[in-house]
């Protein structure tokens, strides 16, 4: 057992009471490639943790706000209302609603990679090889011989 194993199991055995019977669960720890299993209060193994979310209204603070997204000149925005603020902006935003018109959100295409003319690597580099110039037979072919090889044409 390494020294660091040993450590632990010394600290582990310090934290057990004395009366082992409630202690039945094990757990398997991970040093220098070797299991070591320690006893495990089984209490610990079964604690939940509960996490609540609040959400309050960004104008006024309060709570119980629900998101809101909505969308003005090309920007989608979304706000924190509570029930009292999402009503003023329904009010506000429904003659614009009623008169206008429903459009699907597009998607956006990525970004796609500008390229040049197709360029014959194999061609180049058979010309680099008659004119004398180291060029590998797989992988980049360097500026200096790509810009050699279209003043040449």
């Amino acid at each position: 057992m390494s020294s660091t194993a040993r450590g632990l199991q010394e600290n582990a055995e310090r934290c057990i009471p004395h009366d082992r019977s409630a202690l039945y669960n094990t757990v398997s720890v991970t040093l220098d490639t070797r299991f070591d299993s320690y006893l495990i209060d089984p209490h610990y193994l079964s604690m939940a943790k509960s996490v609540h979310v609040v959400i309050n209204d960004d104008l006024d603070g309060s709570e119980d706000a629900e998101t809101v997204s909505f969308g003005f000149d090309g920007v989608s925005y979304e706000i924190d209302l509570s029930e009292k603020n999402r009503a003023k902006l329904q009010k506000a935003f429904a003659p614009f609603v009623e008169h206008g018109r429903h459009v699907t959100q597009r998607r956006r295409s990525s970004a796609t990679r500008t390229t040049g003319p197709r360029i014959d690597r194999a061609s180049i580099r058979t010309w680099a090889k008659e004119q004398g110039l180291h060029v590998s037979e797989r992988g980049r072919i360097s500026a200096e011989v790509m810009e050699k090889y279209e003043a040449s044409r």
